[in-house]
């Protein structure tokens, strides 16, 4: 893996894009809430943001099957970097419209929804088939690595000027750029034109999808785990606000969750050679559902945030075994769609599940707004205990 120039060179320009992406996510609210002092405003620019992996993901997946990948990711980019610099140069400038950070963030988002989808449907030709469960793990660690790093210094770099995160951001898009445009590796194999309409195209990765029983029922596991997460996270920051948590440390705890993912990305090609692949499905839904109690039971003002981080250390597990199995099993022309429909599944329903959790804790309490998130998590077990693994793992296409 050290030695593959190409995934090295793709994974390292990720790298900073990510760091990027999470210094923006951070400041975006903080700006609008000092422009504007509106925490509506604030939340209105995140759905924004997020909208595109709940509209454009099936398509998505349909069109770049289509076009050549490493195409769509530089014209992705591209149109990310100009959105984000002329973002910065508005705030140099001293010009803020709030019409202009929405526009900003819904290119941003549709942004990462065809480079990821592009990136996901390329990996399995840019690594050897060995070496795939490594580079699944190698990807969630940079993911969590940026979260770490990503949320502390999109508030510092905010505090100094509030250009310099989105300035930032965009000269991570400038060096995602440079690494991709020099990946020497074709993103595609060479298949025959056959002329169908988009329609159909989605269709066709829905039904493999759909007649994949193993792929099916695992990622209908991960819609609610993730569902269950992503509406745990207010209530988090609501349990720690009661028990006295400063703004400062309540942001300070979520470390723990680009921590535990870091831990889990440590640990993960040890557990998933030792750990049988059905042990792994059944097991990450079944931490959840062991962790969730304790998020009200540990004492401590940061007890919730540690809980919430040890909850992503078996996501790395998961993505090495279940998502590079997921990969195999692909025909390299469904690559996109079966990504696409995959990603939609995982975080299509990140603003119903976090809106979902703002309304429970208002109106029903931390306790109950627990209570539902557990039962959906115990669905998602449930669905993991009837995926079972396809007979034997289908041979790298040559």
């Amino acid at each position: 893996m050290t030695r593959n120039r190409d995934f090295n060179l793709l994974w390292t320009g990720q790298v900073f894009s990510d760091l990027g992406g999470r210094v923006s996510s951070l400041a975006l609210p903080l700006l609008v809430l000092a422009e504007t002092h509106s925490p509506a405003r604030a939340g209105v620019a995140g759905a924004v943001g997020s909208l595109p992996l709940l509209l454009f993901s099936l398509h998505a997946g349909a069109y770049v099957d289509r076009w050549n990948r490493k195409t769509v990711m530089l014209v992705a980019d591209s149109a990310r970097l100009l959105a984000l610099a002329s973002l910065a140069a508005a705030l140099a400038f001293g010009t803020f419209v709030f019409a202009h950070v929405l526009l900003v963030a819904l290119v941003d988002g549709a942004g990462f929804v065809f480079f990821s989808v592009s990136e996901r449907a390329s990996l399995r030709l840019l690594v050897d088939d060995e070496q795939l469960p490594a580079a699944m793990v190698r990807n969630q660690a940079r993911d969590y690595g940026a979260l770490l790093a990503g949320q502390p210094l999109g508030g510092l770099l905010f505090g100094v000027a509030r250009v310099l995160p989105f300035a930032f951001d965009a000269a991570s898009y400038l060096v995602s750029l440079a690494t991709v445009a020099g990946i020497r590796t074709p993103f595609a194999r060479e298949r025959p034109v056959v002329r169908t309409t988009v329609r159909a195209d989605l269709w066709e990765g829905l039904l493999w999808f759909w007649r994949q029983p193993f792929v099916r029922t695992t990622s209908l596991a991960v819609t609610g785990m993730d569902f269950a997460l992503n509406g745990l996270y207010l209530v988090v920051i609501v349990v720690e606000r009661q028990r006295g948590a400063s703004p400062a440390l309540i942001g300070a705890t979520f470390v723990f969750l680009g921590a535990g993912g870091l831990v889990g990305s440590l640990v993960a090609p040890t557990l998933a050679r030792r750990l049988p692949l059905r042990a792994i499905v059944i097991g990450t839904p079944l931490a959840l559902c062991a962790l969730m109690p304790l998020v009200l039971a540990i004492p401590g003002r940061v007890g919730p945030g540690a809980v919430y981080g040890a909850m992503f250390v078996m996501h790395p597990t998961w993505n090495a075994t279940v998502g590079a199995l997921r990969l195999r099993l692909a025909p390299d022309a469904l690559q996109a769609r079966v990504a696409s429909v995959a990603t939609l599944l995982s975080l299509g329903l990140v603003p119903l599940a976090v809106l979902a959790g703002g309304v429970l804790v208002e109106r029903s309490g931390q306790i109950t707004t627990l209570a539902v998130l557990f039962v959906v998590v115990l669905a998602a077990l449930a669905v993991a205990t009837r995926a079972a693994p396809p007979p034997s793992t289908p041979a790298p296409a040559p």
